[in-house]
């Protein structure tokens, strides 16, 4: 018997560019945003890649918010904020909700940037060291890389929808195996990702729809045409002539 295809919490973004006006308008005048009118994303895992300031971790931030989620991160039930600097372009934003729309048991948003005042709510709401679903030690007490496993091991529970924002910053490449390894295990747990990233061993995994944003648009990319494989494969296989050949490239600029 042929497996039923995996059902996905959202199956798609909608960017509905009528129906408010920004206040933060230069998120809507990114050009692979510009370039959006419905987003499908993949049941199991989506990533968002590209240089900084493309609107990757923006829309993701979007999506998350338009989900319910606070924008420093956490569960749809933390409602704290440090400071306000997310942009509004979750006005814009429909989610199409697959079959199990709202029936999921768990969420989180994983902002990189902000782990650190997620944290500090967590201590704040004073969890029973005994019971708290995010570990018996706090994060703080933890090694920033500690503590984004942890979150995965103690927290996240499996059905659900997980929007992460570079969760590679605080892991090393073992580290980012080991991710790897969790958010399998998750996904066997009929979960959903979608991920904001610069990691090549990150997007790795194996079952996953990949979009490239740049200043040319959007696209979607194989694992293997990404800048980030090529270009790391092409340092790695040859680091010395590599270096060499961008120093030379800087002095060739300096006396110019």
């Amino acid at each position: 018997m042929t497996p039923r295809p995996r059902e996905p919490f959202v199956d798609y973004v909608d960017i509905l560019r009528g129906q408010a006006t920004l206040e933060s308008p230069y998120a809507g005048e990114l050009p692979a945003i510009k370039a959006i009118k419905r987003l499908s994303l993949h049941p199991k895992v989506t990533f968002f890649i590209g240089e900084n300031g493309t609107g990757k971790s923006t829309l993701l931030e979007a999506i998350a918010v338009a989900d319910g989620f606070n924008p420093e991160g956490g569960t749809r039930n933390f409602n704290f904020s440090s400071r306000d600097s997310h942009a509004d372009l979750y006005k814009w934003i429909r989610l199409g909700r697959g079959v199990r729309g709202m029936r999921r048991s768990d969420g989180f948003f994983l902002r990189a940037e902000s782990f650190y005042n997620v944290a500090s709510e967590i201590d704040r709401l004073g969890f029973d060291p005994a019971k708290s679903p995010y570990g018996s030690v706090s994060y703080h007490e933890q090694s920033h890389g500690e503590s984004f496993i942890s979150l995965f091991v103690d927290r996240l529970r499996g059905d659900g929808l997980y929007l992460l924002d570079e969760p590679e910053a605080a892991l090393s490449p073992q580290r980012q195996l080991a991710f790897l390894v969790a958010m399998h295990e998750l996904i066997e747990r009929e979960s959903q990702f979608i991920i904001a990233t610069h990691s090549p061993i990150i997007m790795a995994y194996p079952d996953a729809l990949i979009y490239e944003f740049s200043d040319d648009g959007l696209r979607t990319v194989e694992y293997r045409d990404t800048e980030h494989y090529r270009v790391t494969r092409g340092f790695l296989n040859n680091p010395e002539q590599t270096l060499q050949h961008l120093f030379c490239e800087e002095e060739d600029e300096k006396e110019g």
